[in-house]
């Protein structure tokens, strides 16, 4: 996707997402947004677009580390359910309770029982929030393998990113098709009418975050929230303020002035 377009029909979208937030802020509603699917695939990156222009006190992102040992002993939902929104939020699940369908699966982290019980209390649980009154959306983010092996190399090299691949990230290359199959089998379970998968195609980074937040704005019956008419007030007459010295105060240096001049033509 053509880099102006994108930024262009971004931008656009964007100011929607601000309507629908103030929108779920002054009808109470609660939404929960899942992101889901393989490494690499493009979901931070989307989460990031999502939530740029919105209140964090709106809109927040959940991405849960490894469970402790308490949390190991709960019911396997709770601290998810934790999670979820009270009236007038939003919550953004950057990987969710579907950990337990593909990482944990896969890599055998939980039992064949705990799998098991997860397959069939999963929807249930859904379907009570759902009933519950939340709008709950899920989206999985497919990628090809050789766009996800693109996607590690540049990863690797790059140090303002290197700490988005680890060894369990790697892992996934050599199990592509266990990983394959662990999606496959939670989708015939879980991809339920009272809350659908929908599929991203996500090798195209831009069109992937375009599409996403294209199609979350089609399905959320958000209207025009009026907003009060705010105006700047007249600054008042100065009452003799004066500053106190620089000296007297500590300031952050200014790097900026060490740096080449950007406008200067290089020799």
């Amino acid at each position: 996707m053509p880099r102006k377009q994108y930024e262009t029909e971004l931008y656009r979208l964007q100011t929607e997402l601000v309507k629908l937030q103030e929108w779920v802020r002054a009808e109470g509603e609660r939404l929960v947004v899942v992101f889901e699917g393989r490494d690499a695939a493009g979901k931070g990156g989307t989460i990031k677009r999502v939530t740029e222009h919105l209140n964090p006190r709106i809109a927040r992102i959940v991405a849960l580390p490894v469970p402790t040992e308490r949390e190991r002993s709960q019911w396997y939902f709770q601290r998810y359910v934790e999670q979820l929104p009270a009236a007038g939020e939003i919550v953004l699940f950057d990987r969710s309770w579907y950990n337990r369908a593909g990482v944990e699966r896969v890599m055998g982290f939980c039992t064949q029982e705990e799998y098991q019980r997860f397959l069939h209390q999963c929807p249930i649980f859904e379907r009570m929030l759902v009933e519950e009154g939340l709008l709950l959306r899920k989206y999985w983010f497919s990628v090809s393998d050789e766009v996800q092996e693109q996607r590690f190399r540049k990863r690797l090299s790059d140090p303002t990113r290197r700490w988005k691949i680890s060894r369990m990230d790697l892992e996934s290359i050599t199990r592509w098709e266990a990983y394959s199959r662990a999606k496959d089998e939670m989708f015939v379970h879980t991809d339920i009418a009272e809350a659908p998968w929908y599929v991203v195609e996500s090798d195209d980074k831009r069109a992937a975050r375009i599409n996403m937040i294209a199609h979350l704005l089609s399905t959320v019956p958000y209207g025009h929230v009026r907003q009060p008419d705010l105006h700047l007030p007249p600054r008042p007459p100065s009452t003799g303020y004066e500053r106190p010295p620089r000296r007297l105060q500590t300031y952050v240096p200014d790097h900026a002035a060490t740096l080449p001049d950007a406008t200067r033509p290089a020799p």
